[in-house]
């Protein structure tokens, strides 16, 4: 009893972790970024498309050197269904008049995304993401980045800071103590990562579960906790722009970028594919349905959102379902 205290206690505290760091990079990024006079929108790509795969990443890292890159495989897909209907359904119930999607950016970018989301899926189809198929997940993250670089009107206004904020930024040593504060948060990931990873393995064993399954449900929830507070909390500021783009450039960098690395570390070998059989349908029909809500009036509504809310309960139950009936 102990024992299992310790490991839910571990697992917690490495979730909470994820939060602090999280916090503490885009934070200390932000500040950065109006330091170094970085355009909004590169700060903007900073925070959303790559501090929010972080977790997803470290995870991945630590899982495959232990030589079960199969939890990231899960968590990844989980992690995704997490985005596309439990994250966006909360942070539109949040808002005031649901989430706006009218920026060309953003729709072009749902394109990347719904192929990012179904990628993993049709490569890993034959029971093996190789290293070949971490390279083509690169590339496509790559190939991503190129277009989304090279659109100038993403780089024409600068971060602004206030007076009080120039003064301090004046400081010599301002911009080495938010360094400091980066690379701080980067040592708390991976301890966090190894502790998420330690956990899930001793819930496989002495629970008898699958480590697929607890890496679609348990692991990928605590990954994506950031960015749903983080979604509620531009909600609530009416920040809803930002929104959007946090989820779908968590979707896409850990769909691509993280499975590509993990793949070229460790070869993700999926002997018995049933486990992933709800979570690869559910991830179609989310992005199915995010696809139709974002593209159809360039809003996700609140009815809307109460729909991908009922669809995340359905890949829960149905998911649930499957296991109980595969063990009896």
């Amino acid at each position: 009893m102990f024992e299992l205290i310790f490991y839910i206690f571990i697992f917690l505290v490495s979730c909470g972790a994820f939060y602090f760091s999280g916090e503490l990079v885009v934070n200390s990024l932000t500040h950065l970024a109006k330091f170094l006079k970085w355009k909004e929108f590169a700060v903007s790509f900073l925070i959303m498309a790559v501090v929010a795969a972080f977790p997803n990443l470290f995870v991945g890292i630590i899982s495959a050197l232990n030589g079960i890159p199969q939890l990231s495989f899960a968590d990844v897909l989980g992690g995704n269904v997490v985005d596309l209907t439990l994250a966006v359904a909360l942070a539109a119930l949040f808002s005031q008049n649901g989430i706006p999607a009218q920026s060309r950016t953003i729709q072009i970018t749902l394109s990347f995304t719904a192929i990012a989301a179904v990628l993993p899926v049709l490569l890993a189809w034959d029971g093996l993401v190789s290293r070949a198929d971490g390279i083509i997940l690169i590339l496509f993250y790559v190939l991503y980045l190129i277009w989304l670089f090279s659109k100038k009107e993403n780089f024409s206004k600068v971060c602004e800071e206030t007076p009080a904020q120039t003064k301090l930024h004046k400081k010599s040593n301002y911009y080495l103590f938010n360094a400091l504060k980066v690379t701080s948060a980067i040592i708390i990931f991976l301890f966090a990562a190894q502790g998420i990873v330690s956990s899930a393995q001793y819930f496989a064993e002495t629970f008898n579960w699958s480590l697929i399954l607890i890496g679609l449900f348990v692991v990928s929830i605590g990954n994506a906790a950031p960015e749903i507070f983080f979604a509620i909390t531009c909600a609530k500021k009416n920040n809803g722009w930002m929104i959007l783009g946090d989820l779908m450039g968590a979707v896409i960098g850990s769909a691509t970028f993280v499975l590509g690395i993990v793949a070229l570390i460790n070869p993700i070998e999926i002997k018995d594919f049933s486990p992933f059989a709800v979570a690869r349908f559910f991830t179609v029909l989310g992005i199915f349905f995010f696809f139709i809500f974002t593209k159809s009036d360039q809003r996700i509504s609140k009815k809307e959102a109460a729909f991908l809310l009922f669809l995340y309960i359905a890949f829960i139950v149905a998911e649930l379902f499957a296991q109980s009936h595969k063990l009896l």
